[in-house]
């Protein structure tokens, strides 16, 4: 079975002091349970694992009765390594897990735990709300080309087109069946399940449009006014841009906002929708293969949509901004921010497109890194594999 660069990552803390919580967090199917469970096969020490599936035991009291029995075990072997997976569907979750390993900390019980769930956004709140400072987290994103490939053999064609959802890419000899998958098994519970059940969303009918018409046109600039129409006017921008940040954190579709060096500019500007895979887009556009493929305009859509993907997800690991900007006519795909560091991408993906937004971007702001993504010397494939360096 294939292994993600995390679970090294994680067998590396947990073999460490007792010192943090581990929460393992990122998108459904993207085999966060499975990663753990390969990391805790590495570690010579007493484990106990529990999920919190069924109904009845989603209550705080079953969470203080499955951790004393780590504390039992503890006191016995000496350590035991706690795994809760789908600890968010316990109320108040967080607040439980605050005081019960403030309190391990004070008697100096070595119970470590590993935290996981399929919802993020219902993760992230109680780790703001309750855990700060007690936490790391290890981000399990959609798989990126390089790994699709060597798990699955996957071609930069099929990449672009099937996305990085291991569980849906082994369906990809079966188109209908791939597809049905990602809306059933991916799309559907993420919407429903991880934002409308777990979130105060007030027109759900308008999230789930908003999610559809933005990620087909994923990679696109589009106003608030213009997303608005597509609507049908069923809602106002901070309606919209909230709910865009419910679908980000969800790990479905971000609205990158435009680069200036002004934050508050920043913040009010119109948003290019990007969604975090390109099946999504895929989906969501309903347009079969050989048409996002051969279509010049489609293609190019679809690999600014991976690059962004791409940029998406590595940003969640380090530590990185990814904006766009446009004065004008000039136009720059991608700038991505580092402390001092800068880097404009532009992506050539087949249709005629000018450089003269990068040659102006470069110009107007001093220092910044310039790449073509998609040029001879920066071939998109390159770059998706992780072969071709972020920052100078």
């Amino acid at each position: 079975m294939y292994e993600r660069a995390w679970v090294k990552l994680l067998v590396d803390r947990l073999c460490e002091p007792r010192c943090f919580i581990q929460i393992v967090v990122g998108p459904r199917q993207t085999g966060k349970s499975t990663g753990v469970n390969q990391a805790l096969s590495y570690i010579d020490a007493p484990r106990i694992d529990f999920a919190f599936d069924r109904p009845r035991d989603r209550r705080a009291r079953k969470l203080e009765e499955i951790w004393e029995s780590a504390r039992e075990v503890a006191a016995r072997e000496g350590e035991v390594i706690l795994s809760l997976d789908e600890v968010q569907k316990v109320p108040d979750w967080s607040s439980t897990v605050k005081f019960l390993w403030d309190e391990d900390t004070r008697t100096q019980q070595n119970v470590k735990v590993v935290v996981t769930g399929s919802s993020t956004l219902t993760l992230r709140r109680g780790m703001s709300e309750s855990l700060k400072g007690r936490y790391e987290l290890i981000h399990s994103t959609q798989w990126t080309y390089d790994e699709c490939r060597e798990a699955f053999g996957c071609e930069l064609d099929e990449y672009l087109y099937f996305g990085g959802y291991p569980g849906a890419v082994r369906l990809r000899a079966d188109e209908s069946r791939w597809s049905s998958y990602v809306h059933d098994a991916i799309i559907e519970p993420t919407l429903t399940q991880d934002i409308l059940e777990m979130e105060t969303v007030r027109k759900p009918a308008l999230l789930r449009a908003l999610f559809e018409v933005g990620a087909a046109y994923s990679a696109q600039e589009i106003s608030y006014r213009k997303l608005l129409g597509q609507l049908d006017d069923r809602g106002n921008t901070d309606t919209i841009a909230h709910y865009l940040d419910l679908l980000s954190h969800a790990g479905l579709m971000s609205g990158i906002k435009k680069y200036d060096e002004k934050v508050l500019k920043q913040r009010s500007s119109s948003p290019r929708l990007l969604v975090h895979d390109t099946s999504l887009m895929v989906v969501a556009s309903g347009e079969g293969r050989s048409r996002l493929l051969e279509d010049k305009d489609r293609r190019g859509h679809l690999v600014e949509s991976a690059i962004g993907a791409h940029l998406l997800a590595r940003s969640a690991r380090e530590k990185f901004t990814v904006n766009w900007w446009r004065d004008g006519s000039s136009e720059v795909d991608f700038v991505v921010t580092q402390g001092r560091k800068r880097t404009a991408i532009e992506v050539k993906s087949g249709r005629i497109k000018s450089l003269k937004g990068l040659g102006e971007f470069v110009q107007r702001f001093p220092g910044t890194y310039a790449l073509v993504i998609g040029s001879d010397e920066f071939p998109v494939e390159d770059f998706l594999l992780g072969k071709v360096p972020l920052f100078q």
